[in-house]
């Protein structure tokens, strides 16, 4: 593929990303005008480590950045180029995570909204309507959408799951120099060859998250 190719491609995804947005802009909502429409995704709901964070991301109308889509599509290196640039053009972001122990006491799914609801109370605008990946906030008394692929399907989503994405990653780092046996800031917490082996030679750290490692326990008479 060209770069000319390449542009248009970015070009094309950028307005089907954008549908549900203008349309919420230009026909509102249950409760009327939306002004501000927050996008809210997770990352971490997988990993054997470390906490689950969610981000709530209000983009200005006006946005205009190509290239944003499901952080898991992207590199590393364009993630972190495409947080600065949504983070330097928001409207207001809110970051919100829930550690291991929460996850272990009240499950991966609750600890997820209670993230995402955390995100949106983070932020410091109101949104008018939220556009979530795949899940519905009960708690929630703002008008909301639940959108399936949510992150490939919505600029918003997409913009939050980047930010999210990358948030979580800088922490899975930061953890791997206080826990160098597991790799973390390679696997980000997920179950690799690598981190088994450091589980099996130094057990589980304090970042665990020992709901997800039953089995493991059981066969290691843990």
């Amino acid at each position: 593929m060209t770069k000319k190719e390449r542009i248009e491609k970015m070009k094309a995804d950028f307005e089907r990303m954008t549908i549900t947005e203008r349309s919420l802009y230009e026909g509102g909502n249950s409760s009327g005008a939306v002004e501000y429409i927050a996008g809210i995704d997770e990352v971490g709901r997988g990993p054997l480590a470390g906490p689950v964070v969610a981000a709530a991301v209000i983009l200005p109308k006006d946005f205009d950045v190509l290239g944003v889509n499901d952080s898991k599509k992207l590199s590393e290196k364009r993630r972190d180029e495409l947080y600065e640039a949504i983070m330097d053009k928001a409207v207001s972001v809110g970051i919100g995570l829930r550690d291991n122990y929460e996850i272990d006491k009240i499950n991966i799914l609750e600890a997820t909204k209670e993230a995402m609801l955390q995100a949106v109370d983070e932020l410091e605008v109101k949104p008018d309507h939220l556009l979530i990946d795949a899940l519905k906030l009960d708690d929630s008394d703002i008008p909301q959408t639940a959108i399936i692929k949510g992150d490939e399907n919505s600029i918003s989503i997409a913009a939050a799951s980047i930010i999210a994405k990358v948030t979580r990653d800088r922490m899975m780092t930061e953890y791997s120099r206080k826990y160098p046996d597991y790799a973390f800031e390679k696997n980000k917490g997920y179950g690799t060859k690598a981190h088994y082996e450091g589980l099996d030679r130094v057990g589980i750290s304090d970042i665990h998250r020992r709901s997800f490692l039953v089995n493991y326990m059981n066969q290691r008479g843990q």
